[in-house]
């Protein structure tokens, strides 16, 4: 179902909000590992392969500047010198095809050449993105804002999709607000929120996070929510620990809008427990929000 799908994916994706960069001269070749490294599967598998068969193209169009270079290959046959480049690169030598000159030999020497380099840097990157460490997270749609033994919180859920365990699991809040210094620049301040419980020593399975708003909190007044949306206030989630599975740190964030806060609110219910005493969690559930109206005589 829709409500499934990773709320989380900053760790592989980069920013946390769009950006348009402009007056930013970067050669492709500057950065190639990270750049393939932050790409998708789907994008670096069609990389691979566009950039496989265009170098067979050209090294087959090289081929065919001499023409019979290509023993046993149909002359003027573009296909037969493409296929033989393809077993050239990949040392298959089926035996059907070989090289008859001089400057067809030279062609395959720098080809099987090109094609070692090749066959190890794919491997490396390969093997990179494949063992990368990486936390999935699922991060609850809304915030809510509602009462906690009688004071207001700001409250987000979160769990554990693969249910191993991250072990010393750390949390932070950080809000970003825009403010306008005294000589009229307007900045954005970063404000770290004090959570009541920031570190769990062994996350496994869900974690309801806490912010209590008190008269320092920027939630405070009954007019928080608007005033920091008008400022474009973005609130930032960031949480590490180590993975126990691969003894590795691991990370993840998410951010929210203050359009993503449910003033009045709780989380439902998810987790059960069996009669054998397991815990059940009901993911159909996670990003479900009842209203719970705040009372009248909170701090204001």
């Amino acid at each position: 179902m829709a409500n499934d799908r990773l709320r989380l994916s900053q760790d592989t994706q980069g920013a946390l909000f769009p950006v348009k960069a402009i007056g930013r001269k970067v050669a492709f070749h500057e950065d190639l590992y990270h750049t393939l490294l932050r790409t998708s599967w789907a994008q670096f598998f069609g990389l691979a392969t566009l950039l496989y068969v265009a170098t067979n193209a050209v090294f087959a169009g090289l081929y065919m500047l001499q023409p019979h270079s290509i023993h046993d290959a149909r002359s003027g046959s573009y296909s037969d010198a493409f296929f033989f480049s393809v077993q050239t690169m990949a040392t298959i030598g089926y035996g059907g095809m070989a090289p008859a000159t001089f400057y067809a030999h030279v062609l395959v020497t720098i080809e099987a050449l090109f094609g070692t380099f090749f066959a190890a840097l794919l491997t490396g990157i390969l093997f990179a993105k494949f063992a990368r460490p990486t936390a999935r997270v699922l991060f609850s749609d809304k915030c809510v804002i509602g009462n906690r033994d009688g004071v207001p919180h700001l409250m987000f859920r979160m769990a554990n999709w693969r249910h191993n365990q991250i072990v010393e699991a750390r949390l932070t809040a950080t809000l970003l607000v825009s403010e306008t210094t005294s000589e009229g620049d307007t900045i954005r301040r970063p404000v770290e929120l004090p959570l009541v419980r920031n570190v769990n020593r062994s996350f496994s399975l869900t974690w309801l996070a806490m912010h209590r708003i008190e008269a320092s909190s920027h939630f405070f007044d009954d007019g928080a929510l608007e005033r920091l949306n008008a400022g474009t206030a973005l609130l930032i989630l960031s949480l590490s620990g180590i993975d126990e599975t691969t003894s590795q740190p691991v990370h993840s964030r998410y951010s929210y809008s203050m359009n993503d806060i449910v003033r009045g609110g709780r989380f439902v219910d998810i987790i059960q427990i069996l009669d054998d005493g397991r815990r059940q969690i009901d993911y159909a559930k996670f990003h479900q929000i009842e209203l719970v109206p705040l009372p009248p005589d909170r701090p204001a």
